[in-house]
């Protein structure tokens, strides 16, 4: 693989038509209001979230996000296991990670996109 690996996010609320590739949950909670049927999952890899405590502590709040964002990192480089799972669902084709959260913007899936692709970057060799 020679480019930056097509990693996305989106809401798992969202139109599953609409998102490219294996379909990743990365919430440590099933969401609500979505059945598994409709979810149209390829994996859950809920040890990839962000610990109770931190997602708590958390609470979606943006004038926390970049205290979030440095203890979420912190609790990935902790945790290689989920890591290399999401990593060899990146190496095999385009990947949609899926969160609950109503915040676009402020939740763990945009630091999540943004790890995996450095991760890629260092192993891989990928711009």
């Amino acid at each position: 693989m020679s480019q930056t690996p097509d990693l996305e996010i989106a809401r798992i609320h969202d139109d599953a038509a609409q998102t490219k590739g294996a379909r990743i949950l990365v919430d440590r909670l099933w969401p609500r209001g979505v059945s598994k049927v409709d979810a149209k999952l390829d994996d859950w890899i809920r040890e990839s979230a962000p610990s109770n405590d931190l997602r708590r502590w958390f609470a979606h709040d943006p004038a926390k996000w970049e205290t979030f964002r440095s203890r979420y990192l912190t609790e990935l480089d902790a945790n290689p296991e989920p890591i290399e799972r999401l990593l060899d669902w990146c190496r095999k084709g385009p990947v949609t990670l899926l969160f609950a959260a109503r915040d676009r913007e402020y939740n763990q899936a945009v630091v999540l996109r943004d790890y995996l692709r450095e991760r890629l970057a260092q192993t891989d060799g990928l711009p």
